[in-house]
């Protein structure tokens, strides 16, 4: 089993010719949303390259309608959310643009991730774990813990 401890965002994904300047609107056609957060991408990354094996996520999201976007994908992947916290906060966000060139500039509202407790790891998780992987989009404290 692979456990990630760690951030759990919406991502609204802007894809613009050129980033724009202080003070400069840049128009887009339109804005894809997709999970993200460190730990969103080790979660599906681990999932898809070991699809034997059982992988769960734990972290904290909100009780808002971003919640269920930011889990959707990782659920019909197979990923285990039953240690995912939904607690009084708004779920991660983060606006990424993204030029032509791939060259991105992201501002993330942490929200929920904040409040991502290590005591949401149960002992019989981290047991039957192979491997546990730890970002630092949580606060460091529960990551010590």
């Amino acid at each position: 089993m692979i456990v990630v401890f760690d951030s759990l965002n919406l991502d609204l994904v802007f894809r613009v010719a050129t980033l724009p300047h202080p003070g400069e609107t840049v128009l887009t056609a339109s804005v894809d949303r997709v999970p993200g957060g460190k730990g969103a991408h080790q979660v599906l990354a681990a999932r898809r390259a070991a699809p034997s094996l059982p992988v769960a996520f734990v972290g904290a999201v909100g009780r808002d309608e971003w919640a269920g976007a930011a889990t959707a994908l990782l659920a019909a992947d197979g990923v285990d959310l039953g240690h995912l916290d939904r607690v009084d906060a708004a779920t991660g966000c983060a606006a990424v643009l993204v030029d032509g060139s791939g060259e991105n500039a992201i501002v993330v509202a942490s929200g929920a991730n904040g409040r991502a407790r290590a005591a949401a790891v149960p002992d019989h998780l981290l047991g039957a774990a192979s491997t546990v992987v730890l970002q630092m989009e949580v606060p460091a404290a529960e990551n010590r813990a």
